[in-house]
Order: structure tokens, then sequence, then C-alpha cells
């Protein structure tokens, strides 16, 4: 089992930033990657952005989000971050870490189904 534990969530302004911390805990030896998602109020989830765990700092972001959030890892804290920049009112939504043990398809990662554990997910409020 892992248990992951979102934090960083709140209240901004448009054009202000967040920084979303995911602290990983239990069996994270076996970790793939690591993704955002986020679920707007009245939508479904969507992929926000994932990095795969060893090795170099492959990363993936959604089109919506890409040049403005920035996904980071520390491994030896087995955390995972969420930068969040220039953020707009539909930025808006629950965000939610999510954990894949296993896997080779980088395709893959940005679907939910294939990761393993979820955390509780952390609001993101963004103000007009």
């Amino acid at each position: 089992q892992v248990q992951l534990v979102e934090s960083g969530g709140g209240l901004v302004q448009a054009g202000g930033s967040l920084r979303l911390s995911c602290a990983a805990s239990g069996r994270t030896f076996s970790t793939y990657a690591m993704g955002w998602f986020r679920q707007p109020p009245g939508k479904e989830r969507e992929f926000v952005a994932a990095i795969i765990w060893s090795g170099g700092s492959v990363d993936f972001y959604a089109d919506s989000v890409k040049g403005r959030f920035t996904i980071s890892r520390d491994t030896a804290k087995n955390t995972v971050y969420l930068q969040t920049d220039s953020l707009k009112p539909e930025d808006t939504a629950v965000y939610y870490c999510a954990h894949r043990k296993y896997g080779t398809s980088y395709r893959s990662l940005y679907s939910a189904d294939p990761y393993n554990y979820w955390g509780q997910g952390t609001q993101v409020t963004v103000s007009s």
C-alpha cells in the first residue's frame, strides 16, 4: 500500500501562484511515475501532469497547463510537487496526486485508470 497526502491548495487571485505538494509513504520502492489530476466542479477528472520517478526528470503536461505549471520530484523525500503559475479561474478544481507502480508506456500516463493509488485531493480556487 502507498499513502498519498496532498497539501498546498487554497484561494488565489487570477495570475497568482500556488505550490502543491504530495508526500508518499508506505511501499514506495515500486514507483514508475507520479501524476497530478484535477476535477473541476461538475466535470470529469482530467490529467494535469506526470513525472517519471527514476532516471532523468522526464515530465508530461496537459496542453491547458503547459508553460504555466511545473511538476518536479524529490525522490529522497518521496514527494512530488506541482508549481502552478499564472493561474486562471478555469484552473479551479480539486487537485489529486496519483501513484503508478509499474509501466512502460508514456502514453498511458495521461489516463487515470493505470494509476494505483490516489490522494484525498486538495482544493484550488482561483478568483477572477
